[in-house]
């Protein structure tokens, strides 16, 4: 089932798959550097050991019997404007850091060495603990350190927030679903299987745990989700992917699009929703594409309806940048 937290809505832009790496680590020794933005959730194998030591799950420095501390750099794979973090130090019980920090930077190199600027000032860390911290900073990012003190292992960073890309002189169509582009999901009726934030992801999904995916539907109604457009603009070509769900991908899907000040004024129940696409048929695992729309103008939110359950990989809404803020 879908965890969700207090920062549930917004993207990790630490993902690896949106080209973030961990450039640098001061110390590495026991659990190499780029383990602390793996995807996947953190395990402890009890018996697991290599040539350093015990086998843990994240970022680990040895024993600091110098002064200083230990730090890791991340380069986001996307610039974005960051709105919260998650250090996460499961599994690590008598290794974790008693506190860290975290700064942030803009810059064209790998690692940094200047310009860096407090976000998250020293804080005080439990082991074996997710620490979800608020960030209130309107800057776009594209460097994130990491500091601990002095030393210790990180199971998980995560980084959570929104990209702002620069549409500007931007000609031709361009995918406004797209995370990379700045798409969002901000909310759904159910993801008991597979989160939102699968659908607008770059590529297509790995298998079916790699989409959005619903509980099987019991009652009346159907299952639906919000997407935030990068930009406002006149979508005129939707792709929805099925690929993976087989024996539970929907009946049907329908789109509904329109304007909103804000993302809270999209929600479900709202009676300025336009339909953009009527209820279509799907198929299993398989890419469907639809052009021929309603003409209903620049938008700035799409719902899609799936009838009455199940599971989709990607939704793709390509247009042309439109609408009075271009």
């Amino acid at each position: 089932m879908t965890q969700r937290h207090p920062f549930h809505n917004w993207i990790q832009l630490e993902q690896p798959r949106l080209g973030t790496r961990v450039t640098y680590a001061s110390d590495d020794f026991f659990a190499a550097k780029e383990r602390v933005i793996d995807a996947s959730e953190p395990i402890f194998i009890d018996d697991k050991y290599d040539d350093n030591g015990k086998w843990m799950d994240g970022w680990e420095s040895r024993r600091r019997r110098t002064p200083g501390h230990d730090f890791c750099v991340i380069r986001l794979g996307v610039p974005g404007v960051i709105r919260g973090f998650d250090i996460d130090t499961s599994h690590f019980t008598g290794n974790y850091p008693p506190q860290a920090s975290i700064e942030a930077c803009v810059s064209d190199a790998d690692t940094p060495e200047d310009g860096w600027v407090e976000l998250l000032a020293k804080t005080d860390l439990d082991g074996d603990a997710h620490h979800f911290l608020e960030i209130s900073d309107e800057n776009t990012w594209t460097h994130v350190r990491l500091n601990i003190f002095p030393d210790g292992g990180i199971a998980r960073l995560r980084i959570y927030g929104e990209v702002r890309a620069d549409f500007s002189g931007v000609d031709g169509f361009v995918d406004f679903a797209a995370v990379g582009n700045g798409g969002r999901a901000i909310s759904c009726s159910d993801e008991h299987f597979g989160s939102m934030h699968n659908l607008n992801v770059p590529g297509r999904g790995v298998n079916m745990g790699d989409g959005w995916e619903t509980a099987r539907r019991r009652g009346p109604g159907n299952d639906w989700v919000i997407i935030a457009l990068a930009h406002t603009g006149i979508i005129e070509r939707v792709e929805v992917d099925t690929a993976h769900f087989k024996g539970n991908y929907p009946d049907r899907v329908s789109l509904e699009a329109g304007v909103f000040a804000d993302d809270a004024d999209a929600h479900a129940d709202s009676s300025d929703w336009q339909t953009l696409l009527p209820e279509s048929k799907l198929k299993m695992d398989q890419q469907h594409y639809f052009e021929s729309l309603q003409a209903i103008g620049a938008v700035t939110h799409v719902r899609m309806s799936i009838y009455p359950d199940g599971g989709v990989s990607r939704l793709r809404l390509f247009g042309r940048v439109g609408g009075s803020d271009t």
